[in-house]
């Protein structure tokens, strides 16, 4: 049996660089999961809360959190899927026309995916004629993956996986990690897998949230624990660099709050970096991104932000209003927690994940219904807890708009936003 000690630790040094010397950002103290929901029931005994304490390495800049929960109590059965959603589904098909480009991926080339989650990603690939291999740790998604014909190993990806992917089919033209990588603690183990894999010319694709977006519009509800390291281009850089990699090309995206695509290849490979590596890099010195100052902004904001959070959602509920939540992302369950909202201030979550449905969130145990469900009974007040899908959900929710409903937009800053405001930005 795992003690408490095995399933919690302080980092101590730096996953990047090695080094001790940390900035202390700002602590929430002890918060549950963000993804342990729960069955309904008339009491709900203590739930495990684990410290969520953010830090910055002072040589390496790398922003992470201070302590590590065990990836096996984390991803072993995970309930976040890729979600279905113009915007996301555009964004994949970017990503393969992107990474086809830059690493001339042709017909039969391998590609490699570390948590491919169900293989909507890998799928695009295929249908290029691209043979794929996906690696996720969540054995209920590989399963997923390999039922709807995508072949996926439910593993945690390093050499122990790569090293028999490269000698049952060959070195990989192209290795791709999405929206995973800032959850991995060791990450050199990762790029020992990666060495192990990529062929001497092929092509690293990471896709993390992009620490400037993260810092610039007041993103906390993106901290929590699967969220181990929030990376900016300069940090990725130094690591990547520690294994031999350069890094040649980067994309921003607007998905998941803003996003940044890092390509890196082996330095034999010769590849001369684009003009895009030296402006990004640029604009995290002109943030101030390896000093103190935008970190000790950052709390201070959140700080700021939680509390107006919190006194709108009150204020409205004591003004006679009902107030629900829209969606129920890791994120929107962070925000809440770290707001200090519960199933008293908010009525249910509106949440199109079936695996959610019937479920209560954790920490604040407020219930999940299913759309259908919400439509039934539509609150005074949606708090957007997608609020990354803004654009999409609010598009999609005119009727709730024209009968008087109103969102609020928490993120950066708490705004309402009603049928006159979407009417008056056409």
């Amino acid at each position: 049996m795992k003690t408490e000690q095995d399933v919690v630790r302080d980092v101590g040094a730096c996953r990047v660089c090695g080094g001790r010397d940390w900035l202390d950002v700002i602590s929430f103290g002890p918060v549950e999961l963000a993804n342990g929901f729960l069955d309904p029931a008339p009491q709900y005994p203590p739930e495990p809360t684990y410290p969520l304490d953010v830090v910055a390495c002072r040589d390496c800049w790398l922003m992470c959190l201070r302590h590590v929960v065990d990836p096996e109590v984390l991803f072993a059965d995970y309930i976040y899927v890729s979600q279905q959603s113009a915007v996301l589904n555009g964004h994949m098909r970017d990503i393969v026309n992107w990474c086809t480009e830059k690493a001339g991926l042709s017909a039969g080339d391998l590609v490699v995916e570390l948590g491919s989650n169900v293989g909507m990603q890998l799928a695009l690939f295929a249908e290029r004629g691209l043979r794929v291999v996906g690696v996720d740790p969540a054995r209920n998604l590989a399963k997923v993956a390999n039922d709807r014909g995508i072949e996926t190993i439910g593993d945690f990806f390093g050499p122990a996986v790569s090293v028999p992917i490269a000698r049952d089919k060959g070195r990989a033209s192209l290795v791709l990690g999405r929206q995973c990588f800032a959850h991995i603690n060791d990450v050199h183990n990762v790029l020992d897998g990666v060495d192990a894999v990529l062929a001497p010319d092929g092509m690293l694709v990471i896709e993390v949230p992009y620490l400037v977006n993260l810092l610039d519009e007041n993103q906390f509800d993106t901290i929590f624990h699967e969220h181990l390291s929030y990376y900016s281009v300069g940090t990725l850089s130094r690591l990547f660099q520690s294994h031999g990699l350069e890094v040649v090309d980067v994309q921003r995206a607007n998905v998941h709050g803003g996003s940044v695509i890092v390509f890196a290849s082996p330095l034999a490979a010769g590849r001369t970096p684009s003009p895009a590596v030296a402006a990004i890099r640029a604009l995290e010195e002109e943030r101030g991104l390896a000093t103190e100052r935008p970190y000790v902004e950052f709390a201070e904001r959140v700080r700021r932000v939680t509390a107006a959070v919190r006194g709108t959602v009150r204020d409205l509920v004591a003004d006679g209003r009902r107030v629900a939540g829209y969606g129920a992302p890791s994120k929107g369950c962070t925000l809440l927690q770290l707001c200090g909202l519960g199933a008293g201030d908010l009525e249910f979550c509106s949440d199109t994940t079936p695996d959610k449905q019937g479920k209560v969130l954790p920490g604040t145990h407020i219930p999940v219904w299913s759309p259908a469900q919400a439509r039934q009974r539509p609150p005074d007040y949606y708090l957007l807890l997608a609020w990354n899908f803004a654009a999409d959900i609010i598009g999609n929710e005119r009727e709730f708009l024209e009968r008087g409903g109103k969102f609020i937009v928490p993120i950066p800053e708490p705004r309402v936003v009603s049928e006159q405001d979407v009417k008056a930005a056409l």
